[in-house]
């Protein structure tokens, strides 16, 4: 009997190291090679947002989908997006519906203690947009008193209100989920102004130079886009090799020729991990 128990004992403590074994191995998979098994990278992102990503005659069009069709080729792996309204993509991430966010989004200090960004693909400093037919707003400041628009829980928007508060007189800030709902707003007089990142602006001012025009220069701080993936241990692989093509991509000129293709000039960026001014 006293040999059955220990028998028993021991067999139960081989299951429970096999069991943690196998636990274990769970916890330190690794997403680059669940991608490349998938052969598809599943990239999260908001078709609204010109020129980065939009719809032209009802099909994806802008600087995420060349530059992703580029990183795909150095993966070896087909790239399929999923398009939702703005304030879901990175909940979506975190709930792991998707593989990273293609946005971009602006790197700041609090999200990259959350998620973790590739190599910056563009500059993001927060300018206005206002109307080509007034001249009310002539230079940043002159928002005080005014209505203005900004993106809902983008880092435009906290950047505005940090501006805002520094004015005289109180701005009032609409907040969009759609930033085309903003510009039509803008359009039609019920807002004076929309803050958004520099490239953003600028394509939606050349795009319609008889309604809008840019506020010059930027209010905020110098900040730049990246793309991102989740903070977990199995993510970081992946992370890690997206910088690698894009450094492939970016040694090669073909990063300068999509953003001057697409933000009408070529952009300086960090190369690897840097500091955020904010």
């Amino acid at each position: 009997m006293i040999r059955r128990s220990l028998l028993a004992k021991t067999l139960s403590g081989l299951c429970a190291a096999t069991l943690l074994s196998f636990s274990s191995v769970a916890a330190h998979a690794d997403q680059l090679a669940d991608v490349k098994k998938a052969g598809e990278l599943v990239v999260g992102t908001e078709l609204q947002f010109a020129p980065f990503d939009f719809l032209e005659g009802g099909k994806q069009t802008g600087l995420n989908k060349d530059l992703f069709a580029e990183i795909g080729k150095e993966l070896g792996v087909k790239v399929r997006f999923i398009d939702l309204p703005w304030p879901s993509v990175l909940p979506g991430l975190e709930a792991k519906n998707f593989d990273m966010v293609a946005g971009p989004i602006i790197v700041t200090q609090a999200r990259k203690a959350r998620y973790q960004f590739t190599t910056p693909i563009a500059e993001a400093t927060v300018a206005l947009l206002t109307s080509a037919r007034k001249d009310d707003v002539a230079k940043p400041e002159d928002i005080a008193g005014k209505t203005v628009g900004a993106g809902k829980g983008s880092a435009q928007l906290e950047e505005l209100k940090a501006f805002a508060a520094t004015l005289p007189e109180k701005v009032t800030i609409r907040e969009y989920v759609d930033n085309n709902q903003a510009y039509a707003d803008l359009a039609a007089g019920r807002v004076q102004a929309v803050a958004n990142s520099l490239p953003n602006i600028s394509y939606v001012a050349a795009q319609r130079s008889a309604v809008f025009k840019v506020v010059q220069p930027p209010f905020g701080k110098k900040a730049y886009f990246a793309y991102l993936g989740r903070k977990d241990d199995d993510a970081a692989s992946l992370i890690q090799a997206i910088d690698g093509a894009m450094k492939k991509i970016k040694d090669s000129g073909r990063l300068a020729e999509l953003q001057k293709k697409w933000l009408g000039a070529e952009m300086d960026v960090p190369t690897g991990d840097f500091e955020p001014s904010w």
